[in-house]
């Protein structure tokens, strides 16, 4: 990505000084299904359904696969230098400077973006069911409340998050079972469906290949906020050991309850039901007679929203403070409290998703949603530069004859492949309009990030190497 010389980058300490570990590897594998299994499922999988049909599970696998292979190259840089600014220390172990800091900055960017659309979001929802209180004061109150989650010890936000995670998955898992059901017959005065659907109304495939590549755009960022296990595990006990079972553990509840759940969507109903559309999970325990589903479903996409908008919190927080760590961001990021939170992080993150929530309601259907197509393809950025990071450092270590605690699979060719699939992504994001307006708007500020990187190369803090 750029021609700077390469430097050793500062790993992030877990002493008094620093970050304090706290969280176990159950709370960081939730916090990855949570970060993961977000409103994005629950909603927006019906645009990618009615794009692709039945054949939309085609979509969900290929994309599944390509996070299988990020995580993994996450896994391994993870085991052998754990960080708090994760792909964004690879980065600059692997390309330099610039690399480092334009792909943790990028990433924070995008992070306060979210930020301000989930607790908007959220607020929106609860201000239905009040018409007394304005939503602006509900999101007030998220706002506060989870940053004061965040401020109180790493240790209680992983049990937070935990439970928020678990709720989620409790309601994915009910769903899994309700719809199985269904497709066999065991729901009292509901026929048996079958999986005909899957076939019929005009086949498996019924917009082709273009239709699965459709999809395929939507469904890869459904995906994103598994990466927050590889900021996470630096701020467990054991690192290098947890990580292994982490991902191998998120990676396949991910995978069933995604892949589950819209296999049980196609089967249950036809792909082309306008309902699917408006909200899959709602339209399947419609159909299913289930009481109350409009209610239920809004709380479910309540807890999605504020669990990610709290894991968000998190993830800008600790990539701020390792940004500062590394002499790329003001030294006050690093500042922590005596329970180890980077709470000038913390804050500074906050600020700024709660000042993007003022603009856009000074401005309504202006500010956030612009901000929100910038940061729109952040996540293919911070993938590829995770994939060519890992094929450089693993090189690296093996000439130099490093021991690895972890070592991916099937190297070079699995990364290789994960390069190349994220390419065909890049390439089908070009195709369609609106996408590539999308990833222009997010290259655009990624070279942005870069030129200043590289006009601000010779000022470094003492200590802090320059490049």
């Amino acid at each position: 990505m750029t021609n700077d010389p390469v430097t050793e980058v500062p790993t992030t300490t877990t002493t008094t000084k620093g970050l304090h570990p706290g969280l176990t590897r159950r709370q960081i594998s939730m916090m990855g299904l949570g970060g993961a299994i977000g409103a994005g499922l629950f909603v927006g999988s019906g645009q990618a359904i009615s794009i692709a049909g039945p054949a939309v599970l085609v979509s969900y696998l290929v994309a599944g696969g390509i996070v299988v292979l990020v995580m993994a190259m996450l896994a391994e840089m993870v085991a052998a230098r754990p960080s708090s600014g994760a792909f964004s220390s690879y980065a600059q172990k692997a390309m330099g400077r610039s690399a480092g800091s334009a792909v943790g900055w990028l990433y924070w960017i995008q992070l306060v973006v979210v930020i301000a659309a989930e607790a908007t979001g959220a607020g929106a929802i609860v201000a239905n069911w009040t018409p007394g209180i304005p939503a602006w004061v509900w999101v007030l109150i998220f706002v506060v409340a989870l940053t004061a989650v965040n401020l109180f010890g790493v240790r209680n936000y992983g049990r937070f998050e935990f439970w928020f995670a678990a709720i989620k998955v409790a309601a994915i898992i009910a769903f899994l079972v309700v719809g199985v059901c269904a497709i066999v017959g065991l729901i009292p005065d509901v026929p048996a469906t079958g999986i005909s659907n899957l076939v019929d109304n005009g086949g498996f495939a019924p917009n082709g290949i273009a239709g699965i590549a459709g999809a395929l755009l939507i469904v890869v960022f459904a995906f994103g906020g598994t990466e927050v296990v590889a900021i996470a595990a630096a701020e467990s006990n054991d690192p290098a050991h947890n990580i292994r079972r982490i991902v191998r553990e998120v990676l396949v509840r991910i995978l069933v309850f995604y892949v589950g759940s819209i296999f049980v969507i196609v089967a249950v109903l036809p792909w082309n039901d306008p309902a699917v559309k408006a909200g899959p999970f709602s339209a399947v325990l419609e159909t299913l007679n289930v009481p109350g589903v409009g209610l239920v479903m809004d709380l479910i996409v309540i807890i999605a929203l504020l669990s990610a908008m709290n894991a968000n919190i998190y993830g800008a927080s600790r990539m701020a403070y390792s940004l500062g760590e590394r002499g790329l961001a003001p030294l006050a990021a690093t500042r922590t409290s005596l329970k180890g939170v980077p709470f000038v992080a913390v804050l500074a993150s906050v600020a700024f998703g709660f000042v993007t929530v003022g603009l856009n309601w000074a401005f309504p259907d202006v500010v956030l949603p612009a901000l929100l197509n910038v940061v729109g393809s952040t996540l293919l950025v911070i993938w590829t530069a995770t994939a060519v990071a890992q094929i450089i450092l693993r090189r690296r270590a093996d000439r130099a004859g490093d021991e690895m605690p972890m070592r991916m699979w099937g190297f070079p060719w699995l990364s290789w492949l994960c390069l190349l699939l994220l390419t065909a992504v890049i390439a089908l994001a070009m195709i369609d309009e609106a996408a590539r307006i999308q990833l222009l708007l997010t290259l655009g500020l990624t070279a942005v990030l870069l030129l200043v990187a590289r006009a601000t190369r010779g000022v470094a803090r003492p200590g802090v190497p320059r490049e």
